[in-house]
C-alpha cells in the first residue's frame, strides 16, 4: 500500500500484534521499499493476510496427505475434517439445491474458511485482515462477478435486462443502482463489524492497560471468535441468496 494510506512512519514486527499497547488500531507500515520513485509499505494487513494463508496452505497440504492414507476407521482427526467438509456441503446444498451446489461449493467453502480464519485470528495476536477494507472489497467484487455470471449463464443477456426492468421500464436505474450496490453493502458490512471489535479491544488495552489482566479475553471471545463466525456465516448465506436467486427455476 502506498504511504499516505497508512500512519505515518514504517514500525516494527511489533506493531502486526494487536494486543500490544502501543499498537492502534490503525493500518501500519512494517517494512518500506521503492519502486520507480514510489515508497511503499508492507503494511499489518499484508503481513496477516500471509499468515493466514499460509497457515491455510499447510492445513490444506496435511489434510491432502492424510486423507490419501484414510483408514477405514477414520481416527479424529479425519473425524474432523470430514465433519467439517460435510457441513460446508449440507450448508451450500440446503441454500442453492442439490442439482447446482457441486459448481459453488468450493468457492463458498474456501472463503467461509479465509473469512472465519481472518477474523478469529485476532486471538493469535494479529490485527484481522477483514478489518481492512481493502481485504473486504476484492472479496465483494469475487461474489458480485459469480453472481452475475450465474445470471447471465442461465437467464441469458435477454432475461438480465428484463430483470433489470421490473416491475416498470423506467425503474432500470434503481436497479442498476442496488445491483452495483451489492458488493458494497457485502464488504462494508463485514468490514465494519470486524473494524468495530478491533477498534473496542484497541481502546481497552491502550486506555486499561493497567487492569487489562485476563478479563479482555472474555471481550475477545465474543469479537473475535462470535462476532467473527457470525460475520462469516452472514457474508457466506449473503453470496448463496444472490446466487440461488440468480439460478431461479434452472
Amino acid at each position: 500500500m502506498i504511504g499516505a494510506n497508512l500512519s505515518t512512519g514504517s514500525v516494527g514486527l511489533g506493531h502486526v500484534v494487536a494486543s500490544d499497547v502501543q499498537s492502534s488500531f490503525m493500518i501500519k507500515g512494517v517494512f518500506s521499499y521503492e519502486l520507480f520513485g514510489q515508497k511503499l509499505y508492507i503494511t499489518t494487513t499484508g503481513v496477516s493476510v500471509f499468515i493466514v494463508m499460509s497457515i491455510l496452505v499447510i492445513f490444506a497440504l496435511v489434510v491432502n496427505a492424510k486423507m490419501k492414507k484414510a483408514d477405514e476407521i477414520p481416527g479424529t482427526f479425519q473425524c474432523i475434517v470430514e465433519m467439517a467438509v460435510e457441513a460446508l456441503d449440507n450448508m451450500v446444498s440446503s441454500n442453492i439445491g442439490a442439482k447446482h451446489y457441486k459448481k459453488y461449493v468450493n468457492y463458498i467453502g474456501t472463503i467461509f474458511i479465509f473469512i472465519l480464519l481472518s477474523n478469529v485470528s485476532g486471538l493469535l495476536g494479529l490485527r484481522p485482515p477483514t478489518a481492512d477494507y481493502g481485504v473486504t472489497f476484492p472479496l465483494g467484487v469475487m461474489t458480485f462477478c459469480i453472481i452475475h455470471f450465474v445470471d447471465f449463464k442461465y437467464n441469458k443477456p435477454s432475461g438480465v435486462i428484463k430483470s433489470l426492468m421490473e416491475p416498470w421500464p423506467f425503474w432500470l436505474p434503481i436497479n442498476l443502482v442496488g445491483d452495483f450496490a451489492v458488493p458494497i453493502s457485502m464488504s462494508l458490512r463485514l468490514f465494519a463489524n470486524v473494524l468495530s471489535g478491533t477498534i473496542i479491544m484497541a481502546l481497552i488495552y491502550g486506555l486499561l492497560n493497567m487492569v487489562a489482566y485476563a478479563w479482555p479475553a472474555f471481550l475477545h471471545m465474543y469479537f473475535d471468535l462470535f462476532s467473527g463466525a457470525i460475520q462469516t456465516y452472514v457474508f457466506c448465506m449473503l453470496t448463496m441468496a444472490y446466487v440461488s436467486e440468480k439460478l431461479g427455476e434452472n
